[in-house]
């Protein structure tokens, strides 16, 4: 269990790094272009690019404070400084990605710039995809690697516990995707020899990364706030319980995710009566090695105290 846990940090740590190397010199790339050719849509490229390096190096930051062991102020380990730094990470998508961008192409909508020769910019824009589509291939096959039978890659993206891979899947994503509508705004403008699709192109930009920071909101608040294990999972517990002949009845299960390798569970179960002290101790004993084998992420096993007491009397 522990060398499978080791194996996904070090999983997300490339995801991350791969992104780090990718964004770095992409928006070196798209603010010169910019510069050269006074072009919103890449200015708005350059700023995504960077906001994402940054965002990567928070991840980093995230990574490195989850791994703090427990002490007596968190007794269950620093696992959610995870959720929190990728929550300040779709915070800053949405304020410096989007916001920088759509103030960006709306300034140069109403001041635009007569049109340079575009090439340099179709240069930058396809040297970019090919790094984002890197970057956006490792988080993809690292994502793939928890992929269920059946499940399509964005219902992985929902069930991960992973904040690093997903933020870095999503981010990648929404990146290619402005990508193609950068091209799409300065051919367009050059076509129909108006200069207002390249900054229309920003603003559009600037609206993809707002749609992309409220859904990486939304997934790492549900984990911040304490998101369960899963209706799946849950239910494998369950079944677990209810199968073990000391069990006499299956009640609530509560689950809260603590990391994306680290959750806990307490469980309303009822003992059957009778039970002695060294049976009951052995039951669960037993029930803690099945549900670890079953949903390796649980570390910690409450048994509600009126469990115990109803199987002592």
């Amino acid at each position: 269990m522990t060398e499978g846990k080791e194996e996904k940090k070090g999983g997300s740590r490339s995801v991350i790094y791969a992104a780090i190397v990718a964004n770095l010199g992409i928006a070196a790339a798209k603010f010169v272009v910019a510069a050269i050719t006074g072009s919103a849509a890449m200015a708005a490229e350059g700023i995504h690019s960077a906001v994402d390096t940054g965002n990567e190096l928070l991840l980093l930051v995230g990574e490195h404070n989850s791994e703090k062991p427990a002490d007596a102020r968190h007794p269950f380990g620093y696992g959610k400084a995870l959720y929190f730094w990728a929550l300040i990470v779709a915070m800053s998508v949405f304020s410096l990605g989007g916001g920088l961008s759509i103030y960006h192409g709306i300034d140069a909508l109403r001041h635009p710039e007569p049109m340079q020769d575009p090439m340099w910019s179709y240069i930058v824009l396809a040297v970019s995809a090919l790094f984002e589509g890197y970057s956006w291939n490792v988080s993809r096959r690292e994502l793939q690697k928890r992929r269920k039978p059946g499940m399509s890659l964005w219902r992985t993206v929902r069930a991960s516990k992973d904040a690093s891979v997903f933020t870095v899947f999503i981010e990648d994503s929404a990146a290619l995707i402005g990508l193609a509508i950068a091209g799409l705004g300065i051919f367009l403008g050059h076509y129909f020899d108006n200069p207002y699709f390249d900054p229309a192109a920003s603003v559009l930009i600037g609206l993809l990364l707002v749609g992309a920071a409220f859904t990486l909101a939304r997934e790492t608040g549900g984990l911040l706030v304490g998101e369960s294990i899963g209706a799946d999972a849950t239910q494998r517990v369950r079944t677990i319980f209810a199968n073990d002949p000391a069990i006499l009845s299956v009640g609530e299960l509560a689950s809260m995710q603590l990391g994306p390798d680290e959750a806990l569970l307490t469980a309303a179960v009822q003992f059957k009566r009778g039970m002695r002290i060294d049976e009951v101790e052995a039951a669960i004993e037993r029930l803690e090695k099945s549900v670890a084998a079953a949903v390796p992420q649980i570390r910690h096993i409450y048994f509600e105290s009126g469990a115990l007491r109803s199987a002592m009397h």
